[in-house]
């Protein structure tokens, strides 16, 4: 058979995978949702490895509980109890009953369809992250965070594209506790409709969080059916010891019927082992013991694995977010959350740096492209972050949703199928057609579904750059930002239900007033 035969049999053997396996070529380059797992710092046997150390340390070293109610119930199922120690052990039967009836995926919806996070497998989303106490101002100069900043940012967040979500970004410093929990999760639902994540401070404000949600999508079966908000608990200290005034909430969110992230965020070298693999034995740990409470609470309650995994900068002690240790943990997470087929929450975009530099970007590029090629369902802080999650940025919010598009983009790979492959017009432009591919149809045919854009970041000619002012990226995203902050002020609740929520709750923001 003549080497041309063997060609033209490869090729039509390829073309016929290729009618089988081909999906619908995406509109937009960048998709919310594209799956990852291109990226695998682990490999399968280390996967397991891990997961059975962390069955080990739950059944030989237990987890501290105190005494009260969730000891009693890990008691009831049948666990060891040290309780001189207040130590629990959880027996390998009761985890893997909680991982049976754990949910695979969890909806958390917008309240527009477009806006829905679909949480399982390898699709990637990317959106905010909470609880930075400073801001820098578009003036440059660092102030406390308050309750406006909550809406201000979502008012950003709804004009940017890879942003998916939106997780209240701020401490609402300027409000006494028993306020915050409502009015932060006012000020983010009234500012965009993309899903909204938050917290609670005080376990009876719970109930008033699901009643706030039942409002804006018309009752408590429409919120089942879409939940337009969830909400994180950090029910866990590193290393191995429940935080028994969050179970409190956890145990509200949970009888609420509230999606959950349960979140664990130890930091290698200083509150689990300096080894990366030893805290990813402590983490997963801690997460099993976390889904074994839910389940013993409520089996198949919408729960989210919630891993966190930083480190210490070993000659300070400072927390660190922004290197190749953060960045390979929080990937390896993903994988063992697709290993034990439950949904992930974790996190990228931690700059340690202090303003929006060269530095930033690094850091964030690197932590945000490895989460996402690892297929992370809900990466969180992945835009706004400086300074070690201690401050965000108005502008840096607008620099990161290109951050985000371009990685989105990279995420998506490669489409190979008998169009993407290109035969005909190879031969076209080499056989007598146009001299080159910018003139073929092809090409104008894909101008916007095979390449990502950037909306910021600048690819003119130096002369053309400089004619323009020479604007670094970080004036740019200064004067984007303040033009949505002036201009754009959505109508995520319609008056009438705003009214509502204003007579039954006291609400302290006052509407489109808040200015930065």
């Amino acid at each position: 058979m003549s080497n041309s035969v063997k060609v033209e049999n490869r090729m039509a053997r390829a073309r016929r995978r290729n009618r089988t396996q081909e999906t619908p070529k995406p509109a937009n380059p960048a998709p919310a949702g594209a799956e990852g797992g291109s990226f695998k710092p682990l490999g399968d046997h280390q996967i397991e490895q891990i997961v059975a150390a962390a069955y080990e340390v739950l059944s030989r070293t237990g987890i501290e509980v105190g005494a009260g109610a969730p000891r009693d119930l890990f008691e009831r199922a049948g666990c060891r109890i040290d309780s001189e120690k207040s130590r629990v052990f959880i027996p390998a039967h009761l985890i893997d009953d909680a991982l049976s009836n754990a949910k695979p995926e969890v909806l958390l919806a917008g309240r527009e369809e477009k806006h829905d996070l679909h949480l399982g497998g390898r699709r990637v989303y990317m959106g905010t992250g909470g609880q930075a106490v400073k801001i820098l101002g578009i003036d440059d100069i660092v102030r406390e965070t308050t309750l406006a900043d909550n809406y201000n940012i979502g008012r950003l967040v709804d004009t940017l594209e890879h942003i998916h979500f939106y997780m209240r970004p701020v401490v609402c410093r300027d409000l006494a506790n028993e306020d915050i929990d409502i009015n932060q999760l006012y000020a983010c639902v009234s500012a965009t409709k993309k899903h909204v994540m938050s917290n609670a401070y005080l376990p009876e404000r719970v109930a008033d969080l699901r009643e706030m949600g039942e409002m804006l999508v018309g009752g408590a079966q429409a919120f089942d059916a879409r939940p337009p908000i969830s909400m994180v608990a950090s029910w866990v200290v590193s290393p191995l010891r429940y935080a028994m005034e969050t179970v409190e909430i956890l145990d509200e969110i949970i009888a609420n019927d509230l999606p959950v992230v349960l979140s664990s965020a130890p930091q290698s070298g200083a509150s689990s082992p300096a080894s990366l693999a030893g805290t990813l034995v402590q983490l997963t740990a801690e997460q099993l013991s976390g889904f074994v409470y839910v389940n013993l609470k409520k089996p198949g309650h919408p729960t989210i694995m919630g891993c966190v995994p930083a480190q210490a900068d070993l000659r300070t002690g400072a927390f660190i977010g922004g290197s190749a240790e953060f960045a390979l943990m929080n990937a390896a997470c993903a994988q063992i959350a697709q290993h034990l087929k439950l949904p992930i929450y974790n996190s990228a975009g931690i700059a340690d740096s202090k303003i929006g530099d060269a530095q930033a970007g690094f850091e964030k590029g690197l932590t945000t492209a490895t989460a996402a090629l690892a297929g992370s369902n809900y990466i969180h802080h992945s835009a706004g972050f400086l300074e070690s999650l201690l401050t965000v940025a108005y502008e840096q919010y607008v620099i990161d949703n290109d951050v985000n598009g371009t990685i989105m983009r990279l995420t998506r790979g490669i489409e190979v199928n008998e169009d993407t492959l290109a035969l005909d017009v190879i031969h076209d432009v080499c056989s007598g057609g146009p001299n080159h591919y910018l003139g073929h149809a092809q090409t104008f045919s894909l101008m916007h579904s095979e390449y990502q854009y950037p909306e910021l970041f600048d690819r003119r000619t130096r002369a053309d750059w400089e004619a323009d002012g020479a604007l670094d990226l970080r004036m740019v995203a200064k004067a984007r930002a303040r033009d949505i902050l002036s201009n754009h002020w959505p109508e995520a609740i319609p008056d009438d239900i705003d009214q509502k929520i204003r007579e039954k709750f006291k609400i302290l923001l006052p509407r489109k007033s808040m200015k930065p």
